[in-house]
């Protein structure tokens, strides 16, 4: 078992026989949705979620491994490797503890430490620092060399001392403490930029502000970056509170060395020394460091919330196949209007005036009508954006005037609709109609089914995430990538009708398998079987294997392609019609003879008892959606703008997007309002996701309107009196939005830490005092 394996399966809580496995599959190509459901038994079981984190752990490790070799090779060839050292880079389990042992031995451009040395005055140093009963500059006095460019006393001093600071700072056992120590004591202190009050005043919250730098939430820390980023605000790291808020941290440098103050003839010196190498050596180097650490850890949650948010949206419940009418509101552009059968594929578009100024309101329903009749339109699908409300008046009119026409209307998310409509993909699929039609086509797709059409677009431009654009975009597009992935594989995919986009995402495929799949398809037709994949150009057995239990075709030649058995296993399955005499489409959906049947009986050597179960499950329900049951908030009659909303009202809405502060809801205004994290629950709150998703229906109660800035504070503790909350702060801005602002959290906190807001108030001083206690009791 490699140190690899062991402590991956010690961080997962599993048996390394089981990690070893997964990472032998994941190395041969296999991915993590083709692990997790078809190879159960070769890794005891481990879900995709763990999976996903073996693989970036991996990751990590190996890389980590490849720079010990690195580090050992570099420390070798200078002939400076000793056995201790050795075992503490053998022992490094973070690059950070790697890079702090190999900072001595880096290789780097003459320092002012290295020409001191060279000059000889490395012995002066030592002497200095261990028999401080010597005066200082008597002890120079025999280093005085010109023709070494020591020209005199103080020269030589110094030399000295930039030798000790280099040491100090190079120590990696004192970098580690010092680090550890600050992140759990230090504060971070922000202030505007002189000049910068009025451009910046969207920072506002942060201009005298001051928090902890472990117990600042990830919205606000990137808040922060941005402010800091756009020239706006100044980030000092602060030791500690009082006069003297770096007096700790010197005083474990100080302890670390044996420097102290017992008034002996280079106390004074080395202290001196002391102060220096922490102000100009080490404190620029963590503030850099712990800074990048506070940045990494804000971006991680933020990642993490946004593929929360982003697996809610794609696994949202889909209305089904039926023919399906979008709407892209607007007003003085007019609405435009796409019709889709129930395969998605544009039956007619068309563009109407209902709205002010040309006000042709009779006419819009008319043709919305004709249309409808036409082409057996039995939803109305309306994009949330300007003009919904009015637009979605205009087809409850339409249906009030046309009960024959059985219609139903519904308001969705449109976030992402332009970002598709001028893609290069929306090009290709739908060349012949205007850009602004493509977005109607969307937003009635999305209703039928948000998950094939959510792929077409970017991730990040679904507009569910925090600070996106402030993240690392490539761990960003990493992790959305495996959301998507996982939520496409989760539900499946219909062979004979997905997009290349949809297809794209299956486990196995790539763009361009997929585009040769819907190549192959439009030349000879609709797949019948799943064999006939093996036909389609550089589609391989590998690919085969991996994606053909991801792949449907509900009316093909073989009843089991319809379903999530896996082709590889359909021997199992005939096994199990011949030991229940029936045959294989009379056993599928038969509960009640599946109910009866002992799983064991049907495992053999290849297939254990976790995939008979699976099978057995999937036969009872073949291809069965994993997606909730379609359901639709109604908005209140008489509520479409925010002057129409009032404190104490009670509201359904529809979550749109979820955060670490609380929930944004959707509540036909056109400006969606947030329940704080303290308002989601009667109870104590901590991640806001164990209470609501995105596409949940909730009642809200209003807490307080705020019209200058467009926000609006809601409450799911509809019990509670408004009164309680009249006089409460301005809530965060809203989520279609995502602004810059650093409102982003609001001041009314549901935790136990409340931010300092002025840089002398934190108090944290002796807190620091007692960590570094411990730390010199080390």
């Amino acid at each position: 078992m490699t140190p690899i394996i062991a402590l991956i399966s010690q961080e997962l809580a599993a048996r390394p026989a089981q990690v070893e496995a997964a990472v032998r599959l994941l190395d041969e190509g296999a991915t993590v949705p083709f692990i997790a459901r078809y190879r159960k038994e070769a890794t005891g079981g481990l879900d995709d979620s763990q999976l996903r984190h073996l693989a970036e752990r991996l990751g990590y490790l190996r890389e980590l491994a490849e720079r010990r070799v690195a580090v050992l090779k570099s420390i070798t060839e200078q002939g400076k490797l000793t056995a201790e050292l050795q075992a503490a880079i053998d022992a490094a389990d973070t690059k950070q503890r790697l890079e702090d042992l190999y900072l001595p031995f880096k290789p780097k451009r003459r320092t002012k430490a290295q020409i001191a040395r060279e000059a000889g005055l490395e012995p002066l140093a030592d002497t200095l620092l261990t028999k401080p009963t010597h005066a200082p500059e008597t002890l120079a006095a025999d280093f005085v060399d010109a023709g070494k460019g020591i020209a005199d006393i103080a020269a030589a001093l110094e030399g000295a001392r930039q030798i000790l600071m280099e040491r100090f700072a190079e120590d990696p056992e004192l970098a580690g403490r010092l680090r550890e120590l600050l992140w759990e004591h230090g504060s971070l202190v922000a202030t505007v930029i002189a000049g910068k009050e009025q451009e910046g005043n969207k920072f506002a919250d942060y201009f005298d502000y001051r928090e902890p730098l472990a117990k600042i939430p990830s919205h606000r820390a990137l808040a922060l970056f941005r402010g800091r980023n756009q020239g706006v605000l100044n980030l000092e790291l602060l030791a500690g509170a009082g006069d003297d808020p770096e007096a700790t941290c010197r005083g474990l440098i100080a302890a670390r060395f044996g420097v102290r103050d017992q008034g002996r003839a280079a106390d004074a010196w080395l202290l001196d020394t002391v102060r220096k190498a922490w102000r100009i050596k080490l404190l620029t180097r963590l503030d850099l460091e712990l800074k990048g650490r506070l940045l990494e850890a804000a971006e991680a949650e933020a990642i993490r919330v946004f593929g929360l948010n982003l697996k809610a949206l794609l696994l949202a419940a889909p209305a089904g196949r039926l023919p399906t009418l979008g709407l892209d509101p607007g007003l003085r552009t007019g609405v435009k209007v796409a019709v889709v059968d129930a395969t998605g594929k544009v039956a007619a578009t068309d563009t109407i005036y209902p709205h002010v100024p040309k006000n042709q309101w009779d006419a819009s329903i008319s043709r919305l009508a004709q249309l409808a009749q036409t082409h057996d339109v039995k939803l109305i699908s309306i994009g949330n954006g300007t003009a919904s409300r009015e637009t979605d008046r205009l087809a409850r009119d339409l249906i009030a005037r046309h009960p024959e026409l059985g219609l139903k209307s519904l308001v969705v998310n449109e976030a992402g609709a332009s970002v598709y409509s001028a893609s290069e993909f929306a090009s290709k699929e739908l060349p012949e109609l205007d850009v602004s039609l493509r977005g109607a086509v969307s937003i009635a797709r999305r209703l039928q089914d948000p998950l094939a059409e959510l792929v077409k677009i970017e991730p990040k431009a679904i507009g569910v995430g925090q600070y996106q654009h402030d993240v690392n975009q490539t761990r960003l597009a990493r992790t959305l990538d495996a959301v998507v992935e996982d939520c496409v594989n989760a539900v499946g995919v219909d062979l004979n009708t997905a997009s290349v986009p949809l297809l794209a995402q299956v486990s196995g495929l790539n763009r361009s398998l997929a585009e040769n799949i819907v190549t192959f398809r439009e030349t000879h037709g609709a797949f019948t079987s799943r064999k006939k994949l093996l036909a389609v150009p550089r589609f391989g057995e590998k690919a085969f294997q991996q994606s053909a239990g991801f792949l449907r075709i509900p009316d093909g030649d073989e009843p089991l392609d319809a379903s999530a058995v896996h082709p590889e296993a359909y021997p199992v399955v005939r096994r199990i019609a011949e030991f229940t005499g029936k045959d294989v489409r009379g056993l599928i959906g038969d509960a009640a003879t599946l109910r009866r049947l002992d799983p064991a009986v049907f495992t053999d050597e290849r297939f254990g008892l976790p995939t008979v179960k699976d099978i057995l499950a999937e036969l009872e329900k073949p291809g069965r959606d994993p997606r909730p049951e379609f359901k639709t908030a109604q908005f209140k009659d008489g509520v479409e703008t925010l002057n129409d909303l009032a404190p104490g009202m009670i509201l359904e809405g529809t979550v749109t997007n979820v955060t670490n502060f609380g929930a944004f809801v959707d509540i036909g205004v056109h400006q969606d309002g947030l329940i704080h994290i303290s308002m989601l629950a009667d109870r104590f709150v901590k991640d806001p996701h164990e209470f609501v998703k995105s596409g949940d229906l909730v009642k809200v109660k209003v807490l307080e309107v705020d019209l200058m800035r467009k926000r609006i504070a809601l409450s799911r503790r509809l019990d509670e009196p408004v009164e309680r909350h009249a006089t409460a702060e301005p809530s965060a801005p809203n989520s279609r939005q995502m602004r810059p602002s650093t409102n982003q959290h609001s001041p009314r906190s549901n935790t136990r830490h409340t931010p300092e807001r002025t840089p002398t108030s934190t108090g944290n001083g002796g807190a620091l005092a007692d960590a570094f206690a411990k730390a010199r009791k080390k």
